[in-house]
Formats: structure tokens, C-alpha cells, sequence
């Protein structure tokens, strides 16, 4: 849908839809960039670093930087640049057509924002209006001209403005106009503000070395047979998530974007989930690119360090622990969706889960170099140790409940997994183990997952033990090899979740009920869990069920190729934090999958 007809007045604005908005970044951080030429949220200088314009939770008071015609817009057209992450929004008047070009150059140094607005026809006026706002959208700056430049500071922040019309530096709400063939780059840097003024950057310089390397980049892909496009977006999106220092990738840039309308369910995202990791590691394997895979792998195994006892289900983006959780009460939230918060307080919660999860990775991990190095060896044993000794506890659940601990089935299952992997370790590497205890555990669980965690009236597993509903997380079972795809028990949990989490032909995760999950409102369809159906389809042989709803899923993207959290059927709308790696992963994993005739089980 495209937006018109907005003016040169500072009245109320309606907030942008999650899905009008584009991604840039320059590696360590990412803007959101809507089809009104609005960047409304840009952290800086990092991923979890507090944002300087957070307008997307609050008011345009919150910080943003719009440029836009002044005059009414009639359409809007908007495309990256070839396999880059340079964003063209081109904006149709009856004036004449103007182009605007965002990226952010590869750092090597402060990082910038660069926005170069081009004349494509007739005389267009343009207004561009800057508002940084520190400390995630609560701190106003003091603005000032410094050598050169136009400053805003505050505390440890500082933003500087060059470019613009002229040779002196643009004030921050200016006025100009552009015509055919004319182009007028604005770059805003960020630095401390002890740091001294960043040195001036060359727009064209940095515009041609961001579209080299992007390009570059690409080019090292392997795309499958089909559903090329939508795939190496998905990985350019997952590198765009990528934080360079460490190679851990943020389950999304975000954080505060609702998973209910209007609602409480409003989480920080700008951390790693070991719960992504096994999905990550085998879309950059089947994608070719090992380079990221390996820095993925060196960065969780550090993370992780020394103690199996202590592992987190998720870590900050240089392997932080401790992810404190807050409440920002100044901000309104994305359409009134209240509290918005940073930190993410199920950081410290048990999940059985996260030991599975991290046993597949490493066995991935082995896989990806070819040997189990020694360390990989005593980590995976400890691991599937810690495993043995607390399989047996109730826990959060793989979908971080707030409610009261159950035995939730696939929690028993990532326990089972954790106990495969190393035995599948010890026969594949020739290690020198007594496996004979670890099959026997391994029979163990799997003998209480089938009696406890399945209702053979209704031939389906269930949520959690003694439970009646179902949950997308049991999708699990076929994917990992726990049981065969075309096992009764599988079809059975397969149509159970058809007939009770697919109200709309897209999969929720559970059926959300405050004494499971803590908390109230109904969320979307969960996309990642959608794409696990399509595997499943795949190996169960519904071919053509596995493609209908893998084109189905992908044709929800954005125009620009890009997707968030959930979607709302009803509403046709993109929900949660954006743009959400969890989907793109899952997408890239389901494409890569639907070409692979030999069918085996997802990560197997």
C-alpha cells in the first residue's frame, strides 16, 4: 500500500506499518527506513546500544530524520539496489520525481548514515527534518554549529550533519529543492562527544565502496535451484544482522515491536538465541558461506565458555550475560502497545531446550570443519552430562513462558537430542567413549516422551505432559529425527496441529492461555513455525502441500523482501520486532530443503 499526501506541518502522524519499513546497515548496527523517507529507529552506535531516533515506538518527538517532498506525493516506488543494502525510494509529485538513497557505509571507524537525494524529474521541493533524541528517545540535545557541521549533544552522545545544498552545513529542519540530474548528500555521524568531530566522509567514495562490497558479497552465495531472489535477500538480511566484531547475529535490530496489537507481549530482540543458532548454522552451510558460519560457531562455543551448568538460552551480541530488563516509560509504544522495554529478563530463566539446541550446533559445527576438535569433544560430553542430570525437571519451554514450569514435550525432546548428538559423535568421530550408557539414556527418554508427552486417544504429543493442546515446537520430533516423518504418531501430531494452531492456513505457536504463558492476548501466526510445517510436509512426502505453503509464507514478505516476527491473517499485517531473523532463517532453511531429494531430517 503506498502512502500519500503528508506536508511540510508538524501535526500528529499516523505510526508507519511495521512491514512499509526497509533495513540498512553498516554490520553493527541497522535503521529502519519507511516508504515516507522516515528513519524511524536507528540505535548507535551498536545493535544494543540505546537508539537515537526511536520514533517508531513514540512520536516523531522521539527522533526521527525525514526527507520527503514537501508537496503531495502521488506514489511511491522503492527497491535495494541490485544484491545490495542500499535502499532507493524514488517519490512521484506532480512537481516532478525525486529519488532518495540511504545506506550506511562499512564502518571503519564511527559509523555513518548517509542520504543523497536525486533529481529524476522537473523541480521538486524537498524538506528534511532531523530530531535525534538520546537515551532511546527521552534526552533532548543541545544543538549547536561545529566546524563545519551542525552538532546535537548530550551526555556521551553526539550526532553531526554535513552535506546539504551548500557549502555551509545544513540546519536540522531545512527546506531545498532538487531538479533533474541535480544530487544533494546529507551525512550524519555519530561520535563521543570527547572524541573530537569525525572526520568528513566522501558520499561517492563510500556510495561505490558499500555497493562493491555488498555485490561482492553476494556473489559468494549458492542459491538453490529455486526461489533465488527471496533467498539471497534473506541472507542479506541475515548478514545485516550480523554484528562484525563477534559474528553473533541479532534475532532482530529491534526491540518494543508488539506481538499483539496493543498489547503487553513487547520484547528486546537485539540479543542471540542459542534457540536460532542450529537454524543459522545450517543456512549459511547450505548457502555456501562458511566464512560466516565458522565466526557464528567460534562466537557461541565463547560465549558459552567452561561451564555447561551455566549456559543462557540467549547472550548479548560480545557474549554478555547479564541482559537486564527495564521499562521505558516515556515511550507510548508501536500503536499504544504498552510497556516498551530493553534488556530481556528470559535470560535467565531455565529451558531444557537450549542444551539440544546447542548439542545440534556443535554437531553441525563438526561437520561444517570436517573433525570434532578436542575441545568440541569435551564440550558436546558436557553438555550431554548436564543433560543427564536435568532432563527429568520441568522448565519454561522453548517459547520462554511466563507462567508456571512444565514438562513440556519438546523440552524432553531437545534433551533427547542432546544425548543422540553425542552419540552419534562418538560413532561418526571414532572417540574412544563407552556409548552403551548414553543409548540407554537416550531409550529412556525417548520411552517417557512417548508414553508422557503423547495422547494416544488423539493420536498427537501434546504442549507439555498431561496436557490436552498441541504446539508448534512439537514439529520438533520429525525435524530433528526423534521419529520418522511418516511415523502414525507424527501425521497424528501433524493434523492435530492443522485442526487447532492453523485457524487461517499460517501456524500459531500454542493457543495462548495466561495460566501457561503468563500473560494475555492473542498474537499472530508465527512464520518461523510455518516454515518448520513446510519441512515437515516435505519429509512426511506432501510435496505439493510443503510448496503451496512455502509460496504462500515467502509471498508475505514486504516489497522489499523482508519479514517480521508474525502476521496477522485477519488484518494482513506484519507483526513483532523487524525484520526478524528467525523468519529469514527458517525461509532460507525451507527453500534449501524443498530441493533436497534425498529428505533428511532438518539439520540431520
Amino acid at each position: 500500500m503506498h502512502r500519500t499526501g503528508w506536508g511540510s506541518d508538524i501535526r500528529p502522524e499516523p505510526a508507519a506499518l511495521i512491514e512499509d519499513h526497509a533495513l540498512i546497515g553498516d554490520l553493527y548496527t541497522a535503521a529502519l527506513i519507511a516508504r515516507d523517507g522516515s528513519v524511524n529507529f536507528l540505535c548507535l552506535p551498536d545493535f544494543d546500544s540505546d537508539a537515537c531516533f526511536v520514533s517508531l515506538l513514540g512520536t516523531p518527538d522521539n527522533g526521527r530524520w525525514k526527507i520527503a517532498p514537501k508537496v503531495a506525493v502521488r506514489d511511491v516506488r522503492r527497491r535495494y539496489r541490485g544484491k545490495t543494502l542500499i535502499l532507493e525510494t524514488e517519490f512521484v509529485t506532480d512537481e516532478g520525481v525525486v529519488r532518495l538513497v540511504d545506506f550506511m557505509p562499512l564502518r571503519k571507524g564511527v559509523p555513518h548514515l548517509v542520504r543523497w537525494v536525486e533529481g529524476v524529474r522537473g523541480k521538486v521541493t524537498m524538506r528534511s527534518e532531523l530530531r535525534p533524541r538520546f537515551a532511546n528517545g527521552y534526552t533532548v540535545p543541545l544543538v549547536s554549529r561545529r566546524d563545519g557541521s551542525f552538532a546535537a549533544v548530550a551526555g556521551p552522545d553526539a550526532v553531526y550533519l554535513r552535506g546539504g545544498t551548500g557549502e555551509a552545513p545544513p540546519p536540522f529542519d531545512s527546506e531545498f529543492t532538487v531538479q533533474a540530474g541535480q544530487r544533494i548528500p546529507f551525512v550524519l555521524s555519530w561520535a563521543r562527544p570527547y572524541e573530537g568531530i569525525p572526520e568528513p566522509l566522501d558520499p561517492e567514495a563510500a556510495l561505490r565502496e558499500t555497493e562493491s562490497y555488498w555485490e561482492e558479497w553476494s556473489a559468494r552465495i549458492r542459491p538453490p535451484r529455486e526461489h533465488e531472489d527471496v533467498v539471497i535477500r534473506s541472507l542479506l538480511t541475515l548478514k545485516a544482522c550480523t554484528f562484525h566484531s563477534t559474528g553473533a547475529i541479532v534475532a532482530a535490530p529491534t526491540f518494543g515491536l508488539p506481538e499483539t496489537p496493543g498489547g503487553e507481549r513487547n520484547w528486546d530482540y537485539r540479543f542471540c538465541w542459542i534457540r536460532d543458532a542450529a537454524l543459522t548454522l545450517n543456512a549459511f552451510m547450505r548457502a555456501g558461506l562458511k566464512e560466516e558460519a565458522k565466526a557464528f560457531g567460534d562466537w557461541l562455543v565463547n560465549a558459552i565458555g567452561g561451564a555447561q551448568g551455566q549456559m543462557q538460552i540467549m547472550y548479548g551480541i560480545r557474549g554478555e550475560r547479564r541482559l537486564t530488563e527495564v521499562e521505558l516509560g516515556w515511550l507510548r509504544g508501536y500503536e499504544g502497545a504498552r510497556p516498551v522495554r530493553i534488556g530481556n529478563g528470559a535470560y535467565s530463566q531455565f529451558q531444557l531446550d537450549v542444551l539440544g539446541e546447542f548439542a545440534w550446533v556443535l554437531y553441525l559445527y563438526a561437520q561444517l570443519l570436517g573433525t570434532l576438535p578436542e575441545r568440541g569433544q569435551k564440550v558436546l560430553k558436557a553438555i550431554a552430562t548436564q543433560a543427564s542430570k536435568v532432563w527429568m525437571e520441568p522448565d519454561h519451554g522453548i517459547w520462554e513462558m511466563r507462567g508456571p514450569k512444565h514438562s513440556f514435550t519438546a523440552s524432553k525432546v531437545a534433551a533427547w537430542i542432546a544425548i543422540d548428538r553425542w552419540v552419534r559423535a562418538i560413532d561418526e568421530y571414532g572417540l574412544k567413549e563407552d556409548k552403551a550408557p548414553w543409548v540407554e539414556l537416550r531409550q529412556t527418554i525417548f520411552d517417557e516422551v512417548c508414553s508422557k508427552g503423547y495422547d494416544a486417544k488423539r493420536n498427537t504429543f501434546t504442549q507439555y505432559y498431561g496436557s490436552e493442546g498441541v504446539d508448534a515446537s512439537l514439529l520438533v520430533i520429525p525435524l530433528s529425527g526423534f521419529l520418522p516423518a511418516d511415523d502414525p504418531r507424527v501425521a497424528g501430531t501433524v493434523r492435530a496441529i492443522e485442526e487447532e494452531l492453523m485457524p487461517e492456513g499460517l501456524v500459531l505457536r500454542y493457543r495462548t492461555e495466561e495460566s501457561v504463558d503468563g500473560l494475555v492476548g492473542e498474537e499472530g501466526a508465527f512464520l518461523a513455525c510455518s516454515f518448520w510445517l513446510v519441512n515437515t510436509y516435505y519429509l512426511m512426502g506432501r510435496n505439493e502441500d510443503a510448496r503451496r505453503l512455502f509460496d504462500k509464507l515467502s509471498g508475505l514478505c514486504n516489497d522489499v523482501g523482508l519479514l517480521a516476527e508474525e502476521y496477522l491473517p485477519g488484518a494482513r499485517r506484519q507483526i513483532g520486532n523487524f525484520p526478524q531473523a528467525f523468519s529469514h532463517l527458517a525461509l532460507v532453511n525451507s527453500a534449501y530443503h524443498l530441493e533436497d531429494e534425498r529428505k533428511p531430517t532438518m539439520y540431520a
